[in-house]
């Protein structure tokens, strides 16, 4: 009789020789290389710095494309759209200390946008872990303290056989929902020690399923089926979750009307009768949204922009689908669901039943009207028409990357994304300078597919040296600069508040003299020719820079 404990797979003979006889000469860092090549990485970003060459070194010697940007936030920008498009957890490889806070903005960012980063970075050699200060360069008391309250998990490596299994379980974490950046550090010793170890081969880190539970949404499913005024806000979370078809059938079954979040762009059709469009900065949606007697919230913490900065209080009945438990029920009551949003969406598509409300397109637009009707009277049509002319000229399934600048403010409300996973911003956690690298990294992720960028002249200055990473590469990425000659939001917001701006005023370079010295070909665009001018950057290929000198406005905010 055989039992289970009984069946043991036992290595071939040519296996049993291979692992006696590993290749020579190979370091902890080959162990990180063979690992992240074991669990599918082909693409890895970031810069050297003296405690991290030898794993620099051992991803000269293999077959991973190494995208080096010119700093180390930049590198995280660009892994951080990279993870966001592919959905593929990516490396972000960093040498010790000041290179690797260098990327603390970005994890924040992948941080607020559940973006798949595995940050690796070098440490300070072993004696030196612990708090002792022996004076190695680099050296911070804590390194990981300064990460731990920003990625989702710390790991750490003592030992070269310690390496493939913290980075597979690094890999597994970033990849469980909801996704998001996480942090590996390896000692500089480690990295650079002989090691005997086989190579790696056959590694697995599957990310955990996070099911709903079904008597919560048997619940969800009768108060929805048994509703007057269903709606339904669709954040992030459903284009992370690839659930956009899901999202999709749910609302026509139901009849219910969707507003997707500025996190959540093009997770809902911009032109289909239920479409609420992303309006969340508007007292009319505000009102809609409040009216619902029962509102389906999917893969949104309904925080401060998807809340009209809190004014919203929902008075029905609330269902709320989160698989970050911290923002679930953060801001309000409701029958909270951890869970992944795709299978939250699928569970509901097997209990709903059909919802007949034929005047629900009617109401939508009818909402829509009015919000037209409130932008008609405030002379934006400027600002309108640029967007227009952006969506003209930008291929539907083309990405776009926007910068926190006046026109991206535009955009997370009124620009029609066309496609899930194709509009991607730095609203999450706010810092400048996404656009551009990010874009980069969009490109590197989308082969063959113009991307566009879309930056202040503030933020633009944050980018200036990835003009010549997009050369260097030859990426096929437009970058237009909206050019006001400052912080163009910053000092609206300081003059409503202040009366007088301070510190927004900015000396800026001639942008197209500047990328022509990168060899990166440039031209200064107006409102008018715009739609023109960027279809044909668009469409050629490589890097190109458009300069759009103007001063631009935003519509009256009506949560004051």
């Amino acid at each position: 009789m055989t039992h289970d404990h009984d069946l043991v797979l036992r290595p071939t003979e040519a296996q049993t020789a291979a692992a006696l006889a590993p290749p020579p000469g190979r370091t902890g860092g080959d162990l990180v290389v063979e690992t992240l090549h074991s669990l599918g990485a082909h693409t890895v970003f970031g810069l050297p710095g003296q405690h991290a060459l030898a794993l620099f070194d051992a991803v000269g010697r293999s077959s991973l494309r190494l995208v080096g940007l010119r700093t180390e936030n930049n590198a995280g920008f660009a892994a951080d759209a990279y993870g966001r498009i592919t959905g593929e957890a990516v490396p972000l490889l960093l040498s010790t200390g000041p290179g690797a806070l260098m990327a603390l903005p970005a994890l924040a960012e992948a941080a607020a946008a559940s973006a798949p980063v595995l940050a690796i970075s070098s440490q300070v050699p072993t004696p030196g872990l612990g708090g002792g200060r022996r004076g190695h360069l680099h050296e911070l008391r804590d390194q990981a303290a300064s990460f731990r309250e920003v990625v989702k998990s710390v790991h750490t490596a003592r030992t070269p056989s310690q390496i493939p299994s913290v980075i597979a379980e690094a890999w597994e974490s970033a990849l469980t929902a909801p996704f998001g950046p996480v942090w590996v550090e390896i000692p500089e010793d480690v990295l650079r020690a002989p090691t005997l170890i086989p190579q790696v081969t056959g590694m697995d880190a599957t990310p955990h399923e996070l099911a709903p539970r079904p008597e919560l949404t048997a619940v969800a499913a009768h108060w929805l089926a048994n509703a007057s005024r269903p709606v339904i806000i669709a954040g992030g979370g459903v284009v992370r979750a690839d659930a956009a078809g899901k999202l999709k059938q749910l609302a026509e079954r139901l009849n219910a009307p969707v507003v997707t979040t500025f996190g959540g762009k093009g997770a809902f059709p911009w032109t289909h009768p239920l479409s609420l469009q992303s309006w969340l900065e508007d007292r009319h949606m505000t009102d809609f949204l409040e009216d619902a007697d029962v509102l389906l919230v999917v893969g949104s913490g309904l925080g401060e922009l998807s809340s009209n900065y809190h004014t919203f209080f929902p008075t029905g009945r609330v269902v709320q689908i989160e698989a970050d438990l911290g923002k679930l029920e953060s801001n309000h009551a409701a029958l909270g669901i951890h869970a992944d949003a795709r299978l939250a969406l699928q569970a509901l598509l097997e209990t709903v039943p059909e919802r007949e409300d034929p005047g629900a397109p009617e109401r939508v637009r009818l909402l829509l009207a009015d919000i037209a009707v409130r932008l008609a009277g405030q002379d934006v049509a400027l600002e309108q028409g640029l967007l227009s002319s952006i969506r003209a000229a930008l291929p539907a399934r083309s990405p776009s990357l926007w910068d926190m600048t006046m026109l991206s403010y535009w955009a997370w409300s009124a620009f029609d994304a066309k496609h899930p996973n194709t509009m991607h911003s730095a609203q999450g956690a706010g810092g400048l300078g996404y656009a551009f690298p990010a874009a980069l990294g969009a490109a590197l992720a989308e082969p063959g597919t113009p991307v566009l960028a879309v930056s202040g002249d503030g933020g633009a200055m944050y980018s200036i040296a990835e003009l010549a990473t997009a050369r260097q590469h030859d990426l096929d990425v437009t970058w237009l600069i909206v050019d006001d000659g400052g912080y163009g939001i910053l000092r609206e917001y300081m003059t409503d508040a202040y009366g007088t701006p301070t510190g927004t005023e900015l000396t800026r370079p001639d942008f197209v003299a500047l990328a022509g010295s990168f060899g990166v070909p440039a031209a200064t665009t107006t409102p008018e020719t715009l739609r023109e001018d960027l279809a044909k950057a668009l469409a050629t290929p490589g890097p190109s820079v458009l300069v759009l000198p103007t001063t631009l406005k935003m519509f009256a905010p009506t949560h004051l």
